[in-house]
């Protein structure tokens, strides 16, 4: 039975969808005024690998994950470059969708955007006026009253005492209480807006996910997720305004990533250790990428370095080296029931990819040892290796596509390896073997590894 780590609870309990085999998932996605960075990439990845899991399984999953697409950094960011919103987060959204194809990232079922959602926002806020949850002040803004919903900090434990003793209400704010936070802010002039019974303004960045997740999923769903920076407030804030406009509980299991850190550092652009998706990609195989983030459980951090993305290139090649050369078998026969039902306990185990992999490592193993006694379940082994790696969105590259990589600026390249091989191949039959060694030592001193077999000479890169 799947078991899931339920943030709300803190503890890990077999789960119960509202619907017999369906689920209803809703995860924040990206403030689209800058490229995406690894943090973000971490939690794209990390519910890619989930909803493939689950989809694998029989799950009918319906994965909603929102776009916000107006807010403060945006609306500054637009204004610095000279550009409208609209250029600014269409630009945006256009990279970040680039950035999740190549990292094998499945586009979400329902990709909602803030500001295609305003009339149901605008409803929301107002039925929150209606029951006493919400009040409009002077100044034009919405705000909620914190301390009229019971349960505030339920997610998090947080005490709303000892809130309060910390709050402070902020030069321009018309707060009654100074842990109130804003539903709906007054226009600024020039500044992009919508009417509402409050006047001009746009949403607080709160209110867009609690209205967007029930014209999605309904007023109550089976999972929200997201990043490791939004447990509190804004989690914390869409169950007070859910619950509290609803009647009704707003989402059963909460679920949230690990944060990257970077050689053991919060990644901060203060810090300049701040990198892009593109950035990484411009070093890395995306599936060298996409492995790393994968393979450390989703809950845990991830310590993001130079030695860390070798080594993840490094276990990758191991899976390519073993599939290399090797023809899947048509049928798995009982090895792949085997392997299978180890690797789903793992899974169904709070979605443990660390002991997911360690099957598929076990799998590489065999699979070598197979290929080395010519063993026909070598064939068998790689299509169940292939088959599992699959679910998680790796391994369905050619092994020596993957192994010998794509050219690039200042290696040596393909058509140049493939005619020192040649001379080398040349240089054997002739017997000139300290030739042979010399173009052998030469690429391998460019990061090109050669492997002499009877079928002939193969090579890759070194990670």
């Amino acid at each position: 039975m799947l078991q899931i780590y339920n943030t709300l609870t803190k503890q890990k309990a077999p789960f119960q969808p509202l619907e017999p085999n369906k689920i209803k998932m809703y995860v924040c996605g990206v403030t689209v005024y800058d490229y995406c960075h690894i943090g973000h990439a971490r939690v794209m990845v990390a519910f890619d690998l989930i909803t493939r899991y689950l989809r694998c399984r029989g799950w009918d999953v319906t994965y909603v994950r929102n776009i916000t697409d107006v807010d403060d950094k945006i609306i500054k960011r637009a204004a610095e470059n000279s550009e409208a919103v609209d250029q600014l987060t269409e630009r945006m959204i256009e990279a970040m969708h680039e950035d999740e194809d190549r990292l094998s990232v499945l586009r979400p079922d329902i990709e909602p955007r803030a500001t295609a959602h305003m009339g149901d926002i605008i409803d929301m806020v107002q039925t929150l006026i209606d029951k006493g949850y919400a009040y409009a002040a002077d100044n034009g803004d919405v705000y909620y009253r914190v301390e009229k919903f019971a349960e505030y900090g339920k997610l998090t434990n947080q005490n709303v005492d000892e809130l309060r003793s910390g709050a402070r209400i902020e030069v321009g704010e018309a707060k009654e209480s100074p842990l109130d936070f804003v539903l709906w802010k007054s226009a600024k002039p020039a500044e992009i807006s919508w009417p509402s019974p409050w006047g001009d303004g746009r949403p607080g960045w709160h209110i867009e996910c609690s209205a967007m997740s029930k014209c999605c999923l309904g007023e109550t769903f089976d999972i929200h997720g997201g990043g490791p920076d939004l447990p509190f407030p804004h989690h914390e804030n869409e169950i007070a305004q859910s619950e509290a406009a609803n009647g009704c509980t707003f989402a059963n299991h909460w679920m949230h990533a690990g944060p990257v850190r970077v050689n053991s550092e919060k990644m901060s652009k203060s810090l300049g250790n701040f990198f892009t998706i593109r950035d990484v990609l411009q070093k890395y195989n995306p599936e060298v990428v996409r492995f790393f983030l994968g393979r450390v459980h989703y809950r845990s951090y991830i310590d993001y370095s130079e030695d860390s993305l070798k080594e993840a290139r490094t276990m990758l090649e191991r899976f390519y080296q073993a599939l290399r050369g090797v023809e899947l078998a048509a049928d798995e026969g009982e090895l792949g029931a085997g392997y299978e039902q180890r690797f789903f306990e793992a899974m169904d185990n709070d979605f443990n990819t660390p002991e997911a992999f360690a099957v598929l490592f076990e799998i590489a193993s065999e699979l070598n040892k197979a290929s080395r006694e010519g063993d026909a379940k070598a064939g068998q082994l790689a299509a169940v290796l292939k088959r599992l790696g699959g679910l998680l969105g790796l391994l369905q590259q050619d092994p020596d596509s993957f192994l010998q990589g794509e050219d690039k600026a200042g290696e040596i390249s393909a058509t140049e390896i493939e005619a020192l091989i040649e001379q080398r191949t040349a240089a054997r039959k002739a017997k000139d073997f300290a030739e042979s060694d010399r173009i052998r030592d030469s690429l391998a001193a460019q990061g090109v590894i050669l492997k002499d077999s009877r079928e002939g000479t193969t090579w890759f890169r070194e990670g």
